[in-house]
């Protein structure tokens, strides 16, 4: 089995194959396999009862697994480490946010015994360019490194888990994007009109950061700030329009944890490490993911022409770049009054960058088959 794109759906396929005997091939385009999980820095948005039920055995492993990679490795309080369901970042958009590196490390023990046996080889740094179809079925896919050095896999069944359905086009399988109309789909709430391909959901580039009271972290001001600046404005004006108010949420936002973990701030939303689970003094900070004014709506990244997808993602990671240094520099009030918070300072070792920025951009649409009805 040939699975492309080591999305988290991707890594969940080629554990069920091996556990079923099958040799898989899984490749992934950027250097680490998990998709949202890793790579994209994307904390995991869950139903409620996700802890007892509406959840594979797998997954629920794979969360058991996140939790001990903690347990293991991190000083953690007593209170934290009794917790049968702790969640490593005390974030509320997921009941178990955790850093990047700690869902891979969970992926890669899921896979060892299959990776030893040889059930399972790993590929990173592919991308797939093209692909040998007859009719329905998928004879083998090529791929390029970073290089452009090709390389073709074949295989008697293939799975496309990439994050955006890269073997759709390139095999000729039927697909959609965008808004369907009630015309195609007979759907009351679809669009009375034509469809329109181009109109998709916006995507983000997240972006890690800590915060370190003092101290100066300011980055390099983006090439695209003064562009993007205005968007950021409306901070502002609900600064000045909340006054004390808001600088009690702010102070909350950037300043050390506060007793309550769970505060309900854009810093705890998307939260990835709460230094508050461990030793006092271990940690000097927690570690968020800025999702919040970031999404990128200039346009999508399927659909159109190769220079078209690159600008849009040069300039979604623009936009996070400068977000932060709006936050660092210009967001009122900051710390001790100021204008901005300086102590904010990119992780990009949290997600195995130079930047802060994720390996890959969080996209929320992809392209969908089109299948029998």
């Amino acid at each position: 089995m040939l699975v492309a794109g080591g999305s988290l759906g991707g890594v969940a396929a080629a554990l069920a194959a091996a556990r079923m005997g099958r040799r898989v091939i899984l490749t992934e385009e950027t250097d680490w396999i998990g998709g949202q999980a890793t790579t994209q820095g994307v904390p995991l948005d869950e139903h409620p009862s996700v802890e007892a039920y509406g959840r594979t055995q797998s997954y629920a492993e794979f969360r058991d697994r996140v939790r001990d990679y903690y347990r293991r490795h991190y000083p953690l309080t007593a209170a934290a480490r009794a917790d049968r369901y702790f969640n490593p970042g005390a974030g509320w958009v997921s009941a178990c946010g955790f850093e990047p590196r700690a869902g891979l490390a969970a992926l890669y023990e899921m896979l060892a015994p299959h990776l030893t046996s040889g059930m399972v080889a790993i590929h990173t740094r592919l991308r797939p360019v093209a692909a040998d179809a007859e009719g329905d079925r998928v004879r083998a896919v090529t791929f390029e490194d970073d290089h452009g050095v090709p390389v073709t896999y074949r295989a008697p069944y293939t799975l496309d888990a990439t994050e955006t359905g890269e073997l759709l086009p390139l095999a000729r399988v039927e697909f959609v994007t965008g808004a369907e109309s009630q015309a195609q789909t007979g759907e009351p709430t679809a669009l009375e009109g034509a469809a329109e391909p181009l109109r998709m959901q916006p995507f983000t580039h997240l972006i890690a950061v800590d915060h370190l009271p003092g101290e100066d972290h300011t980055n390099e001001k983006p090439a695209l700030y003064d562009e993007f600046q205005a968007g950021f404005h409306s901070l502002k004006g609900i600064a000045e329009a909340h006054g004390d108010e808001l600088q009690l949420r702010m102070r909350r936002l950037f300043a050390p944890p506060s007793p309550d973990a769970y505060a309900s701030c854009i810093w705890n939303f998307r939260r990835v490490f709460y230094a508050g689970h461990c030793a006092k003094g271990a940690f000097p900070s927690d570690v968020t993911m800025l999702m919040n004014g970031n999404e990128y709506g200039g346009g999508p990244v399927i659909g159109v022409d190769q220079a078209t997808a690159q600008r849009h993602l040069l300039r979604a990671r623009q936009l996070s770049l400068s977000l932060l240094y709006f936050l660092q520099t210009e967001i009122e009030p900051g710390f001790e009054g100021k204008r901005g918070y300086p102590g904010l300072r990119a992780r990009g070792d949290v997600l195995g960058t130079t930047d802060g920025l994720a390996q890959y951009p969080y996209i929320r649409e992809s392209r969908r088959i089109r299948a029998a009805f």
